[in-house]
């Protein structure tokens, strides 16, 4: 059975929060943080700059399918493995795989409060894609 900290981090990832952003009030910690390391740069992101960033995702997205290779648990820190694939506006009967990510979470008050986040955009070589199957939830 899986820690309700594990079930926190999965429920995020694998919600609509790029179509509905108060994902975010539901599952991040009022105080929460994201350090964010991805292939523009280094963003550091609070709750609003959360839901603000899911607000911008639905203006370009038709859908995102994450698919989840390790949810891993250590106490109260959380990592996910995670590959997203998507479906633009632009061309909506291609899905395409959009990013990898790998993120930590430190639980607070059984909410997300302190995030490390790795992304970088995906590629769709099979080997690459074959790596991210899931190994380890």
């Amino acid at each position: 059975m899986a820690s309700s900290e594990k079930q926190l981090v999965e429920s995020f990832y694998t919600s609509e929060f790029y179509k509905d952003p108060s994902q975010v009030s539901k599952h991040f910690h009022p105080d929460a943080e994201l350090f964010w390391n991805s292939s523009a740069g280094f963003n550091k992101m609070n709750v609003k700059d959360l839901e603000e960033i899911c607000t911008e995702m639905a203006k370009s997205f038709e859908y995102i399918r994450p698919e989840i290779s390790h949810l891993l648990q250590d106490d109260k820190t959380v990592t996910i493995r995670i590959t997203f694939f998507t479906k633009t506006i632009e061309n909506p009967d291609e899905e395409i795989p959009m990013t990898h990510m790998v993120a930590i979470w430190e639980i607070k008050d059984g909410k997300m409060y302190k995030g490390y986040q790795m992304s970088q955009p995906a590629d769709d070589s099979p080997d690459n894609l074959t790596s991210f199957m899931a190994i380890n939830l």
